[in-house]
């Protein structure tokens, strides 16, 4: 059996592999906050939501930076948010809200997210540092307006960067 890397094309946040995880656990900690003691709606449970709802929040707010440093800083908030849900889970098994298996399963589940988020922290940096090709400007007089606006004309995608990519490799 071969072993063969393949690309794959990421056009949104929604096709990386750490934001469907990601995404994934937020549901599964959203049914844990609906399943808490009624006294614990408005403290743990409203904490659970936000920190779960910011866990992907960010993942999705880093990937639309065109900056690879603020690609980073909202990974690594992202990852923050990921903590402060694990010790909702600590919060969560001192009180006995929950069984040890449920929340075993569930710390497997955030620790595997932490795991994607930081392959996708270590690769954004290896973009940095020129382990990879990196996105740069040509320069103004390389491109006519016409040229611009055909670049720059619809939603912004990453893709849409790719000619420039290649032009200064």
């Amino acid at each position: 059996m071969s072993m063969e890397k393949t690309s794959k094309t990421y056009k949104t946040f929604e096709d990386l592999d750490a934001y469907k995880a990601a995404r994934q656990f937020r549901k599964k900690m959203y049914r844990v906050a609906r399943r808490l003691p009624d006294f614990e709606k408005f403290v743990l449970a409203d904490q659970i939501r936000r920190a779960a709802l910011s866990l992907t929040n960010n993942i999705a707010e880093g990937h639309g930076r065109f900056h690879f440093l603020d690609q980073i800083k909202f990974m690594l908030q992202a990852r923050g948010s990921l903590e402060e849900l694990l010790d909702d889970l600590n919060v969560c098994e001192d009180e006995s809200y929950l069984a040890e298996a449920e929340i075993e399963a569930l710390r497997k589940d955030a620790w595997e997210v932490h795991r994607l988020l930081n392959g996708y922290i270590r690769f954004l940096r290896s973009r940095i540092t020129g382990g990879l090709p990196r996105v740069q400007e040509s320069a103004a007089s390389d491109l006519n307006e016409e040229e611009l606006d055909e670049r720059f004309s619809g939603p912004f995608n990453p893709s849409t960067l790719q000619p420039f990519n290649e032009a200064s490799s």
